[in-house]
């Protein structure tokens, strides 16, 4: 195909190839010339333009296809534009002349075709240019028209529409001409031809103005005749035909179309003109002339008249705009309605449903979609006073005694219709108004509840239940109301219990608002479910006392036990009892009382029972559904003994049908209904001994054609396949108009579903108005569903004979009779082997089989295509059943035998279905053989063109087979790409549904190949081929399959999918200029097709798919841009598809909405910021502006002068200009997610996002740059908005945001003022966003969430101001008033678990400031290893105010600490398991009621954790001490400590009983958290349990408690081991250290305690027999799992051996220690090397004697190896930290009491003397880093010299070793190294084991005065060696005071001879360096200093060397002169220096 990628045609390959890929050739080369004409250069292309038409001339010679003919029109019509236009005239003739060809051959038709499709291509681009040669090719073309076979009609109409187009008003003369022959053609038998016609007519339109002047009402009537028998393509066109038309006329000029009569009058007679169509059809004459007779004539208008008159409607209104559809609601309305006053429309239950359906429809489509939300709220308000005033006609008329006064009969029925309309569509509109509809709720001029609830008193049944669905979308809407109307109507329920239309009404009424619940979160309160079971009771038990009142009091009881179902078993558990005696009840105890029953009674009186019993089981349908946790086997078989006599009543009710006649007949079937719902929610096996009564009923159903009407789709399309949908014409399933359009497939008779048909319905769960369908229809679908439940259980015999008489049955009907039977038993019998295949129940028996098999081919080949796909389905789940591959194999071979004989279309269209459909659920095929006949056959049928339908079903069996066989129809891929091109390029396009099915074939090929289309060859190609083709047609379904392919392209093969031809096409389709007038693609299977592919795209290449779209305003023709430029150019792709995500209603294609602008978001948003942002802005903005204003003043004025400083929210309001026209509140809350993720992805970016000088400065390098920051008061204005506006959601997304912002923003500095933070100037907007959040009405969660942001903002230090703080303090005050004061509330609108929401919310909001407050004067009480930043989530916020915060809580900290122990003591009890559910208090606890407790628990699980770190910080506080500090003001007992008891009890308690409550509850719970926290989210509250735990012990009695009990001590560190193995952070394995810490005190104080009270006892015992006490005992074994001191040492070791590997054998494996380099560590392990190492230490401590023995070589091992590790790291500040942490250690080890004890001193000494000798071998055998750490060894060194004691440091190897290592150190050349050892030299000369110091004076003393007197050879030159003499000479110095007194003398003048010598006289001190001269004045003080000490040994010095003498006399002498001239110079300075300093740093 590349060959084909030319200017001109390569005629030399093309001529080598056969005629199908000659086709193809052609075809690409024609795409690919399209593609270049536009760009080419135009020189060029004159020199070329000959050939090109010569070439393109054969091509239009060469019968092209259908795809061909188009490209080939359009590249001759671009060839013309771009090239010499004139030489058009050539083709024009050519064209002419090929149409005036007389050969009508079959051959020469597409030849004929294309020309002309050539002429309507090249006026359309031309036009004008050719001058007045149309009206000769006009003339020519509608001369072949009259002769022209239906695919010349169809391309004739279309090319005098492009004609139309490319001349504009040029055509003037030839439009009466074209109106003539395109209004013929609008009725023509051919489909496609009417479509054509249409557009032709749209296009004359816009030029012909005598269209809707006086043509008119004769192009009305046209079009009411196009729209009889037409299909749904035809509906839609014609409609916007139509539409567009009326909209003109309304609309024209005064001066094009004079009017006569004002403008009102214009709509009204638009509007008769549509109603007279709705009412005559297509009849001529004017409806204004029509006479009464013509009215009341008795014929019936066609469905499809009246369907496509609705949508013609739809599109009027549509084109007239949202703007005068406001201004003209009140007119329409009213003339909508008028619509039902008709009697023609109403004349049975059927059309009167049809015509309210399409009344709906009008007002959904026009109302729901073009108005926004406050215009909606003003129509609703009309529609209001619309009801109200038909209620009150309808209560005079029922109310007025005169006669004439009253309304007839047919009145009353138009009254009803219009109140069910208009009830309706109120409803639609507040369910979509959210809770944005309250203002209209308030609003009394409306009255709306008053005018819904009084529709509950209406005659009409269905006007009452139209109503009580509207009360339920109030209810919805705005929870809040729910209550109050439910109170209101059962008041009023209970008022007139008399009137049987208000038991029906608020009965109804009742039932919706308690299936309303099901969508409200915050439920209702508890005690409403107990006063509606008890009406329920009331209704049943009073049914039986007036007759009159019987049915209806019946009914309206079951009705309310049924919807209290839905509460769900949290409800009916408690009344379940009651419930069962009423089932119990209602039926007869026995068999023997039924037949009893039976003989007694009337007509009227059975009618009653019956419906009581239906309804009754109708209740236990709901229990089965909403309630399954309880029906358990003791429910179960007390509910099997009244269905038990239901099912026996089942075989009686022929008789009664028989003695009682219709009124009887229709409560049974009602009956028949419910009792098959019922038992197919059950186990059959529960009912096993009925199934002999159950299968002769429903044989007797299903063969009793009781039910003629419910037919077809209605029946047969749940058991179709849904691959199989296609094949039933169900164009209109995924269309906008679905609504409308399923009244033409209800059935023959059925007609529209309708509430009053199943009142049942009314408290169902989906939203919608629920529209069941009659209940003769019901009864069929449930007498389908319960045959295929039971036909598994049946015995083979059984089964046989059912399906015998299924065959016996059919033979006996004929005709549509036998049809009906037919669906009805095939339907049964799909859905039998249904059930058989999927519950596993074995194989189907061979005798089961064969009737089965029989009845299935039969229906395959029956004339109904839903049957036969039906039975296509049951032959798989057949197959499948008998899981038997010679059945199979079978099976197969008939069907292979049946469409070789039958020849029937009908017949071989099913066996072909059959072919695909059999392997469907085998797995695959496994036998090629079988897969090479199949697709054999399937091919052959597919190139069958005489027969279409065959073709469709045989390409459809194709796909499915091609999809079924997998990798192994890689065989056949290349020959069905062939059939599939050549089909695509032959078939007429007239043939959708075949091109259809070779889109399916073609998607399948696609995912049969996958990846393997990355790979060179010819598939690729084709299927871009394939996809071209079908993108070319305009058929929408054949698009959606055409961009499903190429997005499963995309996904293979991305690079070579042209996204730059794909992405304008798709925003062609999608953001259509008509899209903005509502009148895109109807198909929401072309929307959702484009939306699933720009998804996909915008996952990988979103700002190509962004750039790409751009173009798309480039390419459209100027006048249809014009909206489209804006949508595109000012806010890009991102923004259309905001736009259009606010007009799509659809779940899935709003999905995909948002999941693409995620994409693009994530993509797009760091480099657009301020796009992004501005979108969200304006997207937000666009509505609020008034409400926000609103908001404002309202709450200003609530405040009065405490917010004069609020001032600055006004700039919050919205700007105007918006591109967005009042979004829904739904878009709105995806803009603030949006904004919520933009600074999520922010925070991972650049850090100028979050710091606003770094962003200034980089703002000003590069003017481009855009940061965050930057935006922080857009952000702040949007999360205002969003947070003040009326919707719900809007306002907990909003405060979302703002908690957003301020836990981003809040610790930024202001860079213009120091000191302060950025949001600090927000502080008005924030309490302005706040405030509404805390009044009286303001929901429960959004109260809960405001708390969250108080404290957040409270918590952020933001605000340092006391007096600015408690603006926000003061609305946690007032809520935690609301939680003391909860119970006095009387009227309650939620269920109880909301107030356990909101306190809990308000208890954790003050929990978390107090956290805050109580932890910031403790900061610098924690260990300095606990005080480095590590771990954000393991440190709380700290608060700059602290101790001013602390203050503002302590007010309210008596209240608040009683609040948060009663909640903890819920949350523990509510966390039991359930086998200790008996111990919950039988009231409920403090903020829960037993009742809610289920719904309790996830408050509490979202709020515990704050609350118990805040108490146990209060704790802390109060240092567990109780105070009697009275009773707090609260409206309840809060007994925390009192576990259920009585107050009386708990008062009587001690203190030390009620802390030990108070301690075990808190750890209790944090243990039990801790012992298995689910997930890392949880991250947090393992946090708090951490500090919690911490503030707990760090209270001296809390630590007894846990020390005196080891077993709770050892429990608890083996859940801190496990926490710390499971868990990374850092933060949580810091904290878990320090309370192993804490619980290692813990022990100590015991020990210590117990040593105390022994010593104490024993008097003067000796002090060796007290350490006795300890882990150890006498044996020293420590068991594990018992054992404090071994799982302290446990998780020590799991700290460093992960932290430091090499400390573990088995980790290092094989290889020895040093091959394996060490870890580097960071800070954060350093801290937690650290903390494990200083628990290590006092583990000794907490042993006895023998038990230290045990652990001290790990103690050891430990710390020798953690010290030569971290010798091995890099040096570092962290580093000496922790070196210095182990050397503390080390220090704790050595002067443990337990190395000095009898018991054990030699065994210590021992192990420190291993450990010594360990030391000295790490230093023998590892490089280390120099310096520190050599200096680190050292220390280490000398640290067991001087504290080891004599028994391990006098020992001669150690010792020695020990003097050669401070031997090398004072060799080295490093002043630091040789200070420090000359420091740590001094401290072993000091050493208490004087045999230590001895030895290493013997041995170093000498070095060390040698090294001290070639000082004054080589002075010191810098500080560090000024700093290592000044060491030796202290050390020389502690070495002479140490030395005995006869060598003290001979000491004492080294000493001072060394001191002399560091002297300088007067002319070197000049020139000395300054390390130098701090020498000589050093030295000189030590001489002033030693020398009187030692006076005699100093004179005796001076006069042996008079040098000496002089030198010391110089230097004293130099001394005094400098003190001298410095105490001169000190009083001048004095005297100038002035008294008072200036400041002269003002900055």
């Amino acid at each position: 195909m590349e060959l084909a990628h030319s200017l001109l045609l390569n005629e030399e390959v093309c001529g080598q190839l056969g005629d199908h890929q000659r086709a193809a050739f052609i075809f690409e080369w024609l795409s690919f010339l399209k593609r270049l004409l536009p760009t080419a250069d135009r020189v060029e292309m004159k020199q070329n333009q000959k050939n090109l038409v010569d070439q393109l001339t054969r091509v239009l010679m060469g019968s092209p296809g259908p795809p061909t003919r188009q490209l080939l029109s359009q590249c001759f019509a671009l060839l013309y534009k771009i090239g010499d236009p004139f030489l058009a005239t050539i083709t024009i003739d050519k064209c002419n002349d090929i149409i005036r060809s007389r050969d009508d051959s079959p051959s020469f038709l597409p030849t004929r075709l294309a020309a002309i499709a050539c002429l309507g291509a090249i006026y359309e681009q031309l036009g004008r240019l050719l001058g007045k040669t149309f009206s000769t090719v006009v003339a020519n073309l509608m001369k072949t028209l009259k002769s022209a076979e239906s695919q010349g009609r169809y391309e004739i109409m279309l090319s005098i529409e492009k004609i139309l187009r490319g001349l504009g008003p040029s055509a003037l003369p030839c439009h009466r001409d074209v109106y003539k022959v395109a209004r013929i053609c609008l009725t023509d038998r051919a489909m496609p031809v009417r479509c054509a016609a249409a557009k032709c007519l749209l296009e004359l339109q816009r030029e012909a103005v005598f269209l809707w002047t006086s043509e008119l009402e004769n192009m009305a009537n046209i079009c009411f005749r196009a729209f009889e028998g037409s299909n749904y393509d035809v509906r839609v066109i014609v409609s916007k035909l139509l539409g567009t038309i009326l909209a003109t006329a309304l609309m024209a000029k005064q001066g094009t179309a004079p009017r006569q009569g004002p403008w009102r009058s214009s709509l009204e007679e638009v509007m008769a003109l549509l109603w007279g169509g709705f009412l005559r059809g297509g009849g001529g004459g004017s409806f204004l002339r029509a006479s009464g007779d013509m009215l009341k004539r008795g014929s019936s208008v066609s469905r499809d008249v009246r369907v496509g008159i609705t949508q013609a409607c739809v599109v009027f209104i549509s084109c007239l705009g949202s703007k005068w559809l406001e201004y003209n609601f009140m007119t329409l309305l009213a003339l909508v309605l008028e619509l039902v006053s008709y009697p023609r429309v109403i004349q049975n239950p059927a059309e009167a449903a049809c015509c309210r359906c399409c009344i709906s429809f009008i007002l959904r489509a026009t109302v729901g979609r073009l108005l926004g939300e406050r215009s909606q709220v003003l129509a609703a308000k009309e529609i209001c006073r619309v009801i109200a005033k038909q209620k009150m006609a309808v209560d005079a008329t029922l109310s007025d005694s005169n006669m004439e006064n009253r309304l007839s009969a047919t009145d009353v029925a138009v009254s009803q219709h219009i109140l069910v309309c208009t009830l309706q569509e109120l409803g639609s509109l507040i369910l979509g108004l959210g809770s944005t509809a309250e203002s209209l709720l308030q609003d009394p001029s409306a009255g709306l509840l008053d005018a819904v609830t009084s529709v509950l008193l209406d005659p009409s049944a269905v006007a009452r239940l139209t109503a009580a669905w509207c009360l339920r979308c109030v209810s919805v809407a705005v929870p809040a109301q729910a209550a109050g109307l439910m109170d209101r109507c059962l008041e009023r329920l209970t008022a007139l219990k008399s009137c049987p239309e208000a038991v029906a009404g608020y009965s109804a009424a009742i039932a919706a608002l308690l299936g309303a619940v099901q969508h409200c979160p915050l439920g209702i309160p508890h005690a409403k479910g107990k006063v509606v079971l008890g009406l329920a009771e009331d209704l049943l038990r009073s049914a039986s006392q007036n007759s009159r009142l019987a049915l209806q009091r019946t009914q309206g009881g079951w009705l309310l036990l049924s919807a209290l179902m839905t509460l769900g078993p949290a409800v009916m558990v408690h009344h379940l009892p009651r419930v069962l005696l009423l089932w119990k009840c209602t039926f007869p105890l026995s068999i023997q009382e039924l037949h009893s029953e039976c003989g007694r009674g009337d007509a009227f009186t059975w009618q009653v029972m019956l419906e009581g019993r239906a309804g009754a089981l109708c209740a236990m349908k709901s229990f089965f559904l909403h309630c399954r946790d309880l029906m358990n086997d003791e429910v179960i078989g007390r509910l099997l003994a009244p269905l038990t006599c239901a099912i026996a009543l089942l075989t009686q009710l022929p008789a009664l049908i028989k003695c009682y006649g219709t009124q009887v007949k229709n409560a049974s079937v009602m009956f028949r209904l419910r009792i098959y719902e019922v038992l197919s929610l059950l186990p059959p096996k529960s009912y096993e001994e009925s199934f002999g009564i159950l299968m002769k009923q429903l044989l007797s159903d299903l063969t009793g054609l009781e039910s003629p009407e419910c037919t077809g789709l209605t029946l047969l399309l749940s058991f179709c396949h849904t691959s199989d949908a296609p094949l039933l014409g169900l164009a209109t399933s995924d269309t906008d108009h679905l609504f409308i359009e399923e009244q033409l497939h209800s059935g023959s008779g059925a007609g529209a579903g309708s509430l009053e048909h199943d009142p049942f319905t009314i408290h169902q769960l989906p939203l919608d108005v629920p529209l069941p369908l009659p209940p003769s229809c019901c009864l069929s679908q449930a007498t389908v569903q319960l045959f295929g439940l039971l036909f598994p259980h049946m015995a083979g015999a059984q089964s046989t004979q059912i399906l015998d008489q299924f065959s016996n049955s059919l033979r006996q009907l004929k005709a549509s009779r036998q049809q009906n039977a037919h669906i009805h038993m095939a339907s049964a019998l799909c859905c039998g082997l249904k059930c058989l295949g999927s519950g596993h129940r074995g194989l189907l028996p061979e005798d089961v089989r064969k009737p089965a098999l029989r009845l299935l081919l039969g229906a395959l080949e029956s004339g109904s295509e839903p049957l036969r796909c039906a039975a296509a389905e049951g032959l798989a789940r057949l197959v499948q059943a008998a899981d038997d591959a010679a059945f199979t194999v079978s099976v197969t071979q008939i069907n292979f035998d049946k469409l070789k004989l039958v020849r029937d279309a009908a017949s071989r269209s099913g066996h072909a279905l059959a072919l695909g459909t059999l392997y469907r659920y085998m797995g695959g095929i496994s036998s090629p053989q079988h897969l090479n006949a199949c697709v054999g056959i399937l091919f052959t049928l597919s190139q069958d063109s005489t027969a279409p339908e065959v073709q469709v079903w045989a390409l459809h069996s194709l796909s499915l087979l091609i999809d079924c066989a997998g990798a192994m129809s890689h065989a056949h891929v290349k020959p069905t790409f062939s059939l599939v091109l050549r089909l695509l390029l032959t078939v007429p396009s007239a043939q959708v549904e075949v091109l259809q099915s070779l889109g399916r074939c073609l998607n399948a090929l696609i995912t049969t190949l996958g990846p393997d289309l990355q790979a060179e060859g010819p598939f690729r190609s084709l299927c871009l081929m394939g996809c071209a083709v079908m993108q070319d047609s305009s058929d929408c379904l054949l698009q959606a399959q055409a961009i499903s392919c190429l997005q499963q392209l995309h996904m293979f093969a991305p690079r070579y999918v042209d996204l730059s031809s794909l992405v304008p096409c798709l925003c062609g389709i999608l953001l259509d200029y008509s899209v903005l007038a509502n009148l895109c693609s109807s198909y929401l299977s072309l929307r959702r097709a484009v939306v699933a592919c720009l998804r996909q795209l915008a996952q990988r290449e979103a700002v190509e798919v962004s750039e790409h779209a751009v173009t798309l305003v480039k390419d459209l023709p100027r006048r249809d841009n014009s909206l489209l430029d804006i949508t595109i150019k000012e806010i890009g792709l991102e923004g259309a598809l905001f736009s259009l995500l606010d007009r799509e209603s659809d779940l899935q294609l709003c999905q995909d909405l948002r999941e693409t602008l995620s994409h693009m978001l994530g993509s797009m948003a760091m480099a657009k910021l301020s796009h992004w942002l501005k979108l969200c802005k304006d997207v937000l903005s666009a509505s609020a502006e008034t409400a926000t204003a609103a908001a404002v003043e309202t709450y200003q004025e609530e405040e009065g002068g405490d917010r004069a400083d609020d001032d600055s929210i006004y700039t919050c309001m919205a700007e105007s200009g918006s591109p967005f026209s009042h979004p829904r509140w739904s878009t709105r809350v995806f803009a603030t997610e949006c904004v919520c993720r933009i600074i999520a992805q922010c925070e991972s970016g650049d850090p100028a996002h979050f710091d606003m000088a770094l962003a200034q400065e980089r703002r000003l390098q590069e003017s481009a740059a855009d940061f965050l920051v930057l935006h922080l008061a857009d952000l702040i204005r949007m999360a205002f908005m969003a947070a003040t506006d009326p919707s719900k959601p809007l306002r907990i997304s909003g405060l979302q945001m703002l908690l957003v912002i301020i836990h981003k923003f809040a610790a930024l500095p202001e860079p213009e003022f120091p000191g302060h933070v950025l949001l600090e100037q927000y502080q008005a907007n924030v309490g302005a966003a706040l405030r509404p959040a805390f009044t009286a009405d303001t929901p429960p969660d959004v109260t809960a969430k405001a708390c969250q942001v108080c404290s957040a903002w409270i918590a952020s230090g933001v605000v340092s101001d006391l007096v600015d703080l408690r603006r926000v303090h003061i609305l946690l005050t007032s809520s935690l008033g609301k939680v003391q004061a909860v119970k006095e509330v009387q009227s309650q609108l939620y269920n109880e678990s909301t107030i356990t929401m909101e306190s809990l919310a308000v208890l954790k909001a003050w929990a978390e400031v107090y956290i805050v407050a109580a932890q910031s004067p403790k900061q610098d009480e924690k260990p300095a290893w606990l005080l480095q930043p590590s771990d954000p989530s393991a440190q709380p916020p700290v608060n700059p105010a602290g101790n001013g915060l602390l203050r503002l809580v302590q007010a309210d900290l008596s209240t608040l600490s009683r609040l948060w122990l009663a909640a903890l003591q819920d949350h523990a009890l509510l966390n039991l398991p359930h086998e200790y559910a008996v111990q919950l208090p039988a009231t409920g606890g403090t903020f829960y009621t037993a009742e809610t407790a289920e719904q309790a628990r996830r408050h509490y699980s979202s709020s515990w954790a704050a609350i118990l770190h805040a108490t146990a910080l209060w704790l802390n506080s109060m240092g567990f001490i109780v105070l009697d500090e009275g009773p707090a003001n609260l409206s309840r007992p809060v007994t925390p400590t009192s576990m259920g008891q009585s107050t009386s009890l708990a008062s009587i308690r001690s203190p030390e009983d009620i802390n030990a409550e108070r301690f075990y509850l808190i750890l209790g719970i944090s243990m039990e958290f801790l012992c298995s926290p689910h997930s890392d989210s949880q991250m947090e509250n393992i946090t708090y349990c951490l500090h919690t735990l911490h503030a707990l012990f760090d209270v001296p009695w809390p630590r007894s408690k846990i020390g005196n009990d080891q077993t709770l001590s050892v429990e608890l560190l083996s859940v801190l081991h496990r926490l710390i193995v499971t868990r990374e952070s850092p933060g949580v394995q810091l904290a878990v250290l320090e309370l192993v810490r804490q619980v290692v005190c813990a022990a100590q104080e015991r020990v210590r305690e117990k040593r105390h009270s022994a010593e104490v006892d024993d008097g003067a015992a000796e002090k060796e027999t007290l350490p006795e006490f300890g882990e150890g005992h006498d044996t020293g074994g420590l068991v594990p799992g018992k054992s404090v001191v071994f799982g302290a040492l446990q998780l020590c070791l799991c700290v460093l051996v992960r932290k430091l590997p090499r400390l573990s054998p088995k980790l290092t494996g094989s290889n020895p220690v040093s091959s394996r380099p060490p870890l580097a560590l960071g800070h954060g392990d350093y801290q937690l090397v650290s903390a494990a190492l200083t628990i290590l230490s006092e583990l000794p401590s907490i042993c006895s004697p023998e038990g230290s023995v045990s652990i001290l070589p790990s103690i050891l091992y430990l710390l020798m190896g953690v010290h030569r590790e971290l010798l091995l790291q890099p040096p570092g500040p962290a580093l000496g930290l922790a070196v210095s942490v182990t050397l503390q250690a080390l220090r704790v080890v050595l002067l443990s009491p337990m190395a000095r004890a009898e018991k054990c001193q030699g065994a210590w000494a021992h192990l420190f003397r291993c450990a010594l000798n360990t030391l000295m071998d790490f230093w023998d055998s590892e490089e280390v880093f120099h310096g520190v750490n050599e200096i680190s060894r050292l220390t280490i060194l000398t640290i067991f010299l001087r504290l080891a004691g004599p028994e391990v440091t006098t020992v001669q190897p150690l010792l020695a070793r020990s003097i050669s290592k401070f031997q090398g150190c004072l060799e080295c050349k490093d002043p630091v190294v040789l200070s420090q050892t000359y420091k740590l030299l001094l401290s072993v000369f000091q050493s208490p084991a004087a045999a230590v110091a001895v030895s290493f004076i013997q041995v170093l003393g000498g070095a060390l005065v040698g090294h001290l007197q070639a000082i004054e050879k080589r002075r010191p030159q810098n500080t560090e060696e000024m700093q290592a003499v000044l060491a030796g000479v202290r050390a020389l110095e502690t070495l002479v005071s140490t030395a005995e007194e006869e060598h003290r003398s001979q000491l004492v003048p080294i000493l001072l001879h060394i001191l002399i010598s560091f002297l300088l006289d007067e002319n070197a001190l000049s020139s000395a360096s300054t390390a130098a001269r701090s020498l000589h004045e050093s030295a000189l003080q030590d001489l002033m200093r030693i020398g009187p000490q030692h006076s005699a040994l100093f004179k005796a010095l001076m006069l042996s060397f008079p040098s000496m003498k002089a030198r010391l006399r110089a230097a004293i002498m130099g001394n005094q002169e400098n003190m001298k001239a410095k105490a001169a110079v000190c009083p001048v300075l004095s005297k100038k220096s002035p008294t008072i300093q200036l400041k002269t740093n003002f900055l």
